[in-house]
């Protein structure tokens, strides 16, 4: 059996003794993206591993495939990728102010950590904040574009152990796509999803690059020395939701009305903010960065309790997004 089928099957296992039902035909292909053929091969291979496999069939006739105790369940190593999925939904729980999952996710955290040799749960948590450097500041919520999975899969082994990676990349200005190497540094989640990466040791400026125009990323067994200087965390406040541009960055000033300032009182706009209560009650926001057609989406929900101070290109812009007139599409 190769080390996939292997892996592949243990994966089986592991759902049929976790999950209350079982593990069923649908459960596995759309776990291992199989076809129904492959799904049935699969179990068949699980009964021959575990004989004590409990068969049983719901109201519907559909089949579950469930295990008791598998001692080599029990002992399996954490995957990096495991660890770094629930690390990153602790950050965004924490973001959003859901202190009872944040208790909820490290008490798994810890059980899960604490289940396997030392050794193993290291290297996991080792790949685990290198994924949350790559992601840095930059997790946030709401509406955002498809990443494929397979390019997660090249980036998550580049930037857990630097390496160089080819991609293809359509850009808004060269509807040619162009092929080249990069450094990848780090990955900026939002409504797009951005590549942070350099040309290579001797370019200084960092790049980035939406992942929906990338239509292919290959790794590469070139390594190279990150940037020890380089801090996701800083870099993603450059921007306010996920667009960086030079030519726009600078202060920004919003005035809330007094309706409106209790409400806005308990929002993070951005992570340099400073917040000014006003003597006639209401709340003055200010903070560094660009990007202002994504201000501009945020600010529309505010109907008329906002007021856009500075800059003026920001004031000019909502008013053409309250018209219907901006022609930027998400």
């Amino acid at each position: 059996m190769s080390f996939v089928k292997a892996r592949e099957l243990l994966r089986i296992a592991e759902m049929a003794k976790a999950r209350y039902r079982g593990v069923s035909l649908r459960d596995i292909m759309s776990e291992l993206s199989v076809n129904e053929r492959t799904a049935r091969r699969m179990v068949r291979e699980l009964e021959d591993l575990c004989p004590k496999v409990l068969i049983t069939e719901d109201e519907e006739r559909r089949r579950y495939w469930k295990l008791a105790q598998v001692p080599f369940i029990d002992h399996r190593v954490v995957h990096e990728k495991e660890l770094s999925a629930l690390d990153l939904a602790i950050r965004r729980a924490a973001r959003d102010g859901a202190e009872n999952e944040v208790a909820a996710l490290q008490s798994i955290r810890d059980h899960l950590v604490a289940s396997v040799p030392r050794v193993h749960a290291r290297s996991a948590e080792v790949s685990s904040e290198i994924m949350m450097l790559a992601n840095g500041f930059a997790c946030r919520p709401g509406p955002a574009t498809r990443i494929q999975k397979h390019h997660l899969e090249a980036l998550f082994n580049a930037l857990v152990h630097p390496s160089m990676i080819e991609i293809t990349y359509t850009s808004a200005r060269n509807p040619e796509p162009r092929t080249k190497l990069v450094e990848p540094h780090g990955v900026i989640v939002g409504t797009r999803h951005y590549l942070v990466a350099r040309d290579g040791p001797d370019d200084r400026q960092y790049k980035q690059y939406r992942l929906d125009r990338i239509s292919k990323i290959q790794g590469t067994a070139t390594l190279f020395a990150r940037d020890p200087d380089f801090d996701i965390e800083t870099y993603s406040t450059f921007a306010f939701g996920s667009y960086f541009s030079e030519e726009e960055h600078g202060l920004v000033r919003w005035r809330f009305t007094s309706r409106a300032a209790p409400v806005a009182r308990e929002f993070v706009f951005h992570p340099t903010q400073v917040l000014t209560d006003m003597a006639d009650g209401s709340l003055l926001v200010e903070f560094t960065a660009s990007g202002w057609v994504e201000m501009a989406w945020h600010l529309i929900i505010w109907g008329n309790d906002v007021e856009v101070l500075e800059p003026p290109e920001l004031i000019s812009i909502l008013d053409e997004v309250r018209r219907g007139e901006v022609k930027v599409l998400p």
